[in-house]
C-alpha cells in the first residue's frame, strides 16, 4: 500500500476533532493538527482545542505546541510537517491530517512559495502604522510598490496587505514576483475528505460553541492575553471581539453576538476557500463509516 496523506478539513464548528479521532482510531494513526489557532499554547478555549479525552486516545501533534511570542507560519508548518510524515510512513502507511485552515493545507498538500522570512521588527512597524494611520495609508504604499498585488489582494485584510508589504521592503521585490502558484507533486497519495452540514445546522453548532466558550470562560482567558494584543495570533474571533469590550467600546453582550456573527462569517470564508478544489469529496460529519469505507476504497488503488 502506497504511502497516504488523509486530510480531514471542514468549516470551524463543523465536527472535525470528533471525526478525525474516530477515523485515526480506525487507520490506527495520529492526527497532524492543521487549525493554525490551535497551534498556540496560550489560547486553549477560544479554539476549541480538542478534549483531554481526545488527546489521551490519539496522540495530536501541533496542537499547543508554540508560545503566541513565536512567529509561526505557512511555510514552517509545510516544513515542519515533511520532516515528520517519513518518520512515521515508517511505522504506519496512513497519516492523518485534520484541520480548518486553508492555506496551511494547501502548504502540505500544493507546497507553497517560497517567500522569504522578514525581520519581526519590520512587521512590528507596519502594525504600529496600521494602528496610528489605519488600512488606508498601508493601501497607498501597496499600490506604488506592487500594483499587480494590490490588484488581486482583499483590500480589507491589513495582515496580507503588511506581509505583502514586508516582503517588498525586506527584498527590494515585487511580493507579487514570488508567488509562482507551482504545485509540488509530493511523495505520497493526498485524499482529501471534506465535512458538511446544510447552512441552518451548522451555523446553530457554532452558536452553541460560542456559548460553551463562554461557560468555560472565554472572557477570562482573554483578559489574561491583553497584554499581547498586538500580536497576530490573537487577531482571532473570540479574542479581539472581547479585546474590544475590555477597552469600553462595546458591551459584553454585543462582544458575544459578534463572535457568534463572526464565526459564522469565518465558515463562509472558508467553504469559499475550498470550492475551487475538486479533489475534495464531502461527507455529513455523521457519516463517518462512509469516510471509512471511501478512504478504504481510495487507498486500494
Amino acid at each position: 500500500m502506497d504511502n497516504t496523506l488523509i486530510v480531514i478539513l471542514g468549516p470551524t464548528g463543523v465536527g472535525k476533532s470528533e471525526v478525525a479521532v474516530a477515523i485515526a482510531g480506525h487507520f490506527k494513526s495520529e492526527i497532524i493538527s492543521a487549525d493554525s489557532r490551535q497551534f498556540y499554547r496560550e489560547m486553549k478555549i477560544g479554539t476549541a482545542v480538542p478534549t483531554d479525552r481526545m488527546m489521551q486516545s490519539i496522540r495530536h501533534h501541533f496542537v499547543q505546541f508554540k508560545s503566541i511570542n513565536e512567529y509561526y507560519s505557512a511555510s514552517l508548518f509545510e516544513r515542519d510537517v515533511l520532516e515528520l510524515l517519513p518518520l512515521w510512513f515508517e511505522k504506519n502507511s496512513i497519516a492523518i491530517m485534520a484541520g480548518g485552515s486553508g492555506m496551511y493545507i494547501d502548504a502540505v498538500c500544493n507546497g507553497i512559495d517560497d517567500i522569504p522570512d522578514t525581520e519581526p521588527a519590520i512587521r512590528e512597524k507596519y502594525n504600529a502604522r496600521y494602528k496610528e494611520e489605519g488600512i488606508q495609508s498601508l493601501r497607498t504604499e501597496l499600490k506604488i510598490l506592487d500594483p499587480e498585488y494590490y490588484a488581486s489582494v482583499d483590500l480589507r485584510n491589513h495582515k496580507r496587505i503588511i506581509r505583502a508589504l514586508e516582503i517588498c521592503e525586506t527584498t527590494g521585490k515585487p511580493f507579487s514576483s514570488f508567488l509562482t502558484k507551482k504545485k509540488i507533486k509530493r511523495e505520497f497519495r493526498i485524499i482529501k475528505t471534506g465535512l458538511t452540514r446544510n447552512r441552518a445546522e451548522l451555523y446553530s453548532l457554532i452558536d452553541k460553541r460560542v456559548d460553551d466558550m463562554i461557560a468555560q470562560g472565554l472572557e477570562q482567558e482573554a483578559k489574561t492575553l491583553v497584554e499581547y494584543r498586538s500580536n497576530n495570533a490573537l487577531n482571532s474571533v473570540g479574542y479581539k471581539e472581547f479585546f474590544e469590550f475590555f477597552d469600553g467600546r462595546i458591551s459584553r453582550e454585543q462582544a458575544i453576538e459578534l463572535i457568534k456573527r463572526n464565526s459564522r462569517r469565518y465558515a463562509k470564508r472558508q467553504m469559499t476557500w475550498w470550492a475551487r478544489d475538486k479533489e475534495i469529496k464531502w461527507f455529513h460529519p455523521e457519516k463517518v463509516q462512509d469516510i471509512i469505507a471511501y478512504i478504504e476504497e481510495m487507498v486500494r488503488y
